[in-house]
């Protein structure tokens, strides 16, 4: 799909991700185009799977979730029954907000969300460590902040 995506098109996702309550008017003024084709694109684009869905981004600190975790997880086996029970079982955990399979010798890596160290604790104990295909868990304490974007880098594809 990439390689059908104009720079036009490009151009509107850069927008659209940066600030997606921009209206189609808004949008087209910024590529420099009319605000009927300019909404025909955005239309077709949103057609074609590009967006997946439109959301607000919370500020994690003001509602108190100030601590973030990566645990790297290794399970008992890596069958796939285990895999699966693992991955479904993660799904359902809102404090996990990134799970990945890994190669290396971390067969997943979790990025986690919670208020405290406490809750931290409290979630690996009461939920994580209750799954029985859980070997090891490493947790990596992020101290700094020092980018997080949810912007993909559309601007090297143009």
């Amino acid at each position: 799909m990439s390689t059908e995506l104009s720079k036009q098109d490009l151009s509107i996702l850069a927008i659209l991700q940066t600030d997606a309550s921009k209206t189609s008017s808004d949008v087209a003024d910024m590529v420099g185009m009319s605000q009927s084709p300019c909404w025909r694109r955005i239309n077709r684009i949103e057609q074609n799977g590009l967006i997946r869905k439109k959301v607000a981004l919370l500020d994690r600190h003001v509602l108190g979730m100030d601590l973030v975790v990566f645990a790297t997880i290794n399970l008992t086996a890596s069958g796939r029954q285990n895999l699966q029970e693992f991955e479904l079982s993660v799904e359902n955990f809102d404090e996990v907000v990134e799970c990945y399979t890994m190669t290396g010798i971390w067969d997943y890596m979790l990025k986690i969300i919670v208020k405290d160290i406490r809750n931290y604790e409290s979630f690996v104990r009461d939920r994580l460590l209750c799954l029985p295909m859980i070997r090891e868990i490493h947790s990596h304490i992020a101290v700094t902040e020092i980018k997080n974007s949810t912007e993909l880098p559309l601007k090297t594809q143009l």
